[in-house]
């Protein structure tokens, strides 16, 4: 499903899977070499030398350090340390990086990025019907007089399944297009993305492509990889489909948005995804944090990298909080298809 997708990428994406898009518990070692300055220039460098977006951000990383740097001394309490080292990684904003003690995680809260663009009780009460199908990690039925299929896919797990998507594809081949809504998808097993997209396409197609970061240079990258996806051989979809995003679309869910922009039967609707297309990588402080941050960049087909800043709707669309009877993103959606 991934041919091409060797050495770099896949390693990277597995990384991805395996630490989704929350950071993990992590005990910390806080009495090994407690120092709040070895602890923050350790840090502070790693990310120099392998953070893969300071340039697309405009961060200017030295004074970065200078401003907080400034708020140590030596007999700081570690939470004090830790907020400061936690303040300075927020900068990047970027909801791939955290710092993980014993005590506390820090992390950058995408979902302030712009507002929610989903009520999913809206949906319930005025759209679907009351006995609505749920296949693994799919809520979906027919809507629109059945003229429709509707999809709501919320987090990637990594419990899709063939038997899931083969049960609700099988229910929507004689529609006039399928609805598959990932708004406020925060991410999580990347192979969801590629066992997903799969489905749409009957040809082999070229999704994006993604780079290392492998030096402390600005343009110390790896050469760009291609990522193929395979037409999956079973039961698919090619009619039209539009898929629903929002701020809170994030990680796998921009990474799906990344591929849609290269297969021409999807549609993007709703507002710009929130960004997350870095995969993240890290490692631990001399006082035992861990930490991680994004070291790639993922790339559209004409190598731009702008994406990481969200993945941009074809349609934008936005529902309308006034009215919590009426889902206009979804109606959207619905005047696209019919």
């Amino acid at each position: 499903m991934i041919s091409a997708m060797k050495s770099l990428i896949y390693s990277l994406l597995t990384l991805l899977a395996l630490s989704a898009c929350e950071p993990s518990f992590i005990v910390g070692k806080d009495d090994n070499n407690t120092d709040p300055y070895k602890n923050f220039d350790y840090l502070w460098q790693e990310c120099k030398d392998r953070y893969s977006y300071f340039e697309l951000k405009g961060v200017d990383w030295d004074a970065i350090k200078s401003q907080y740097r400034s708020k140590l001394f030596n007999d700081i309490r570690a939470d004090s340390a830790f907020k400061v080292m936690g303040a300075m990684l927020d900068e990047l904003k970027d909801g791939h990086v955290n710092l993980t003690s014993n005590f506390n995680i820090s992390f950058y809260p995408i979902e302030e990025l712009g507002p929610e663009n989903i009520r999913w009780r809206t949906i319930k009460d005025y759209y679907l019907p009351k006995d609505f199908y749920i296949s693994g990690p799919f809520v979906h039925d027919f809507i629109a007089n059945k003229q429709i299929g509707y999809l709501r896919f919320s987090s990637y797990t990594g419990a899709i399944s063939n038997s899931n998507l083969d049960f609700a594809l099988s229910r929507y081949q004689n529609t006039k297009g399928i609805i598959l809504d990932i708004r406020q998808n925060g991410g999580g097993a990347v192979s969801d993305v590629f066992n997903l997209l799969s489905r749409f396409i009957d040809k082999k197609t070229l999704l994006f492509y993604s780079r290392l970061k492998e030096g402390p240079g600005t343009n110390d990258f790896s050469q760009p990889e291609a990522a193929w996806l395979e037409p999956h051989k079973g039961v698919k979809y090619t009619g039209k489909v539009v898929v629903l995003t929002d701020r809170g679309t994030f990680s796998a869910g921009s990474f799906t948005c990344l591929g849609i922009k290269a297969i021409p039967n999807m549609i993007l609707m709703g507002d710009t995804t929130g960004g997350g297309l870095g995969l993240p990588n890290g490692g631990q402080l001399p006082n035992g944090w861990t930490y991680r941050f994004s070291v790639t960049q993922s790339l559209t087909l004409d190598l731009d990298n702008s994406y990481e800043m969200g993945v941009p709707p074809d349609i934008v669309a936005y529902f309308d909080w006034n009215d919590l009877t009426k889902d206009e993103v979804l109606e959207r959606a619905m005047d696209e298809i019919l």
